[in-house]
């Protein structure tokens, strides 16, 4: 027994999670809706993570702002942080226009036969705007209102540096507090081989890999799209931005992208991203505990794109032709309304009728663009979230290096090989 044990945990985390993938895989096809009797492990982990989220969110980015030993910095490196994620964002939103008209997803599709789903009506920028600031900090924390939290977490950390040598008790306390967390993250992550198969499987039992038949053409733009976003655009940000060789960030993020594609929510991955930032990345805490809640948040490069797909989907199917200041509107309104979607499973679908509604798409229309997508919307999720998570940990990289806050020799250590 503890030559097997020995032999599991030699093995490093991110090759069994994608042995757990596969097997799940295989295990759903030969199970079919059986597998429905495991989903209980699947939602244990996720559940597990997710009881992690709001704590380490405001402990961390708290904790990394009070290391900033300087309160003018938190401005430099906030504004660093939002324009590339706006920047990425919108070449996600391009790259997913691009890729939509060149495969045409929609072209041919019947919707004949399909169940209209009720969308929810997007949050108005005014309210979004209002709820950043939350009322009551403790229920922010217990309702997991992630942009509440942040507020309060970089408010309370900025109180802790202002107050100089007073704060410093308050601060070692939240030093500790973070790598408590981080420590009950790693014991987590070492049950994701069991969530993940659990995950995987139920997905491939119950949908079957048939079902993807119908929306396969949408399919092959999501993955063309998230491939070149995922591999191009952060990968030019870190060879280019950051000076920094390729291979180390994506063998360093690998624990990360399973844990997104298998959950498919940014949210869920955060802890796990934290933890790859700090240990495979050599990220220091100030940058990594500011920059990454931030991006689980408004770093959605992979939703954008599929918002940009499904607009453009929908505009095919229903035949509507679209001029080149339809393109520039769906663009820039994408770009702006994924950046409020929830990262939450098929939280994308939510804020479609934004997008649609600009370029006269109706609210029935949209309905029945939705009633045909969510059945499917899952693994299409999946894919989709794997450049959220890139995106986190590339800006976070980039963002690190300008600011001194990496250790490049521990970034390119050969420990996770």
């Amino acid at each position: 027994m503890r030559a097997v044990l020995k032999l599991w945990f030699g093995v490093p985390l991110w090759q069994r999670i994608l042995f757990a993938l596969v097997l799940g895989a295989v295990a759903g096809a030969f199970w079919g809706p059986g597998a429905e009797s495991i989903r209980w492990i699947g939602d244990l982990f996720v559940r597990l993570i997710r009881m992690l989220v709001a704590p380490l969110v405001f402990i961390i980015i708290a904790a990394g702002v009070a290391a900033m030993g300087d309160v003018r910095r938190l401005g430099g490196v906030g504004v660093k942080t939002i324009a590339l994620y706006v920047a990425t964002t919108f070449v996600a939103v391009c790259i997913g226009l691009g890729v939509a008209t060149w495969l045409q997803p929609g072209a041919g599709v019947s919707l004949d036969g399909i169940v209209p789903q009720a969308v929810a009506e997007p949050r108005p920028p005014g309210e979004i705007l209002m709820s950043i600031i939350p009322l009551n900090p403790i229920r922010a924390l217990a309702d997991g209102e992630t942009l509440a939290v942040i507020f309060f977490a970089v408010l309370f950390g900025a109180g802790v540096l202002a107050a100089g040598e007073d704060g410093q008790p308050v601060a070692k306390v939240l030093a500790s507090a973070s790598e408590v967390l981080l420590k009950i993250v790693g014991f987590i992550m070492e049950t994701a081989p069991f969530g993940v198969f659990a995950l995987i499987a139920v997905v491939i039992g119950t949908k079957g890999f048939e079902a993807f038949v119908s929306v396969l053409q949408l399919g092959l733009c999501v993955l063309v799209g998230a491939v070149l976003q995922t591999l191009v655009t952060h990968g030019t940000l870190v060879r280019v931005l950051a000076w920094l060789p390729l291979l180390p960030f994506y063998r360093g993020v690998a624990d990360a992208i399973m844990v997104g594609f298998s959950t498919s929510s940014s949210s869920a991955t955060l802890p796990v991203a934290i933890r790859v930032a700090e240990e495979n990345l050599g990220i220091k805490p100030s940058i990594a505990s500011t920059v990454l809640p931030l991006g689980a948040t408004i770093g959605m490069d992979g939703t954008a794109m599929y918002i940009a797909m499904l607009t453009l989907f929908a505009t095919q199917a229903f035949g509507i032709d679209l001029s080149m200041a339809d393109y520039l509107l769906i663009a820039g309104t994408t770009t702006i309304v994924a950046m409020g979607v929830a990262p939450v499973p098929s939280g994308s679908l939510f804020v479609l009728a934004a997008v649609l509604s600009s370029i006269g798409v109706s609210p029935e229309q949209t309905a029945l663009i939705v009633g045909f997508i969510l059945p499917f919307d899952r693994p299409l999720d999946m894919i989709r979230t794997v450049p959220n998570v890139t995106c986190d940990l590339a800006i976070a990289t980039v963002v690190a290096r300008s600011e001194k806050e990496i250790d490049v020799a521990e970034y390119k250590s050969a420990k996770d090989i």
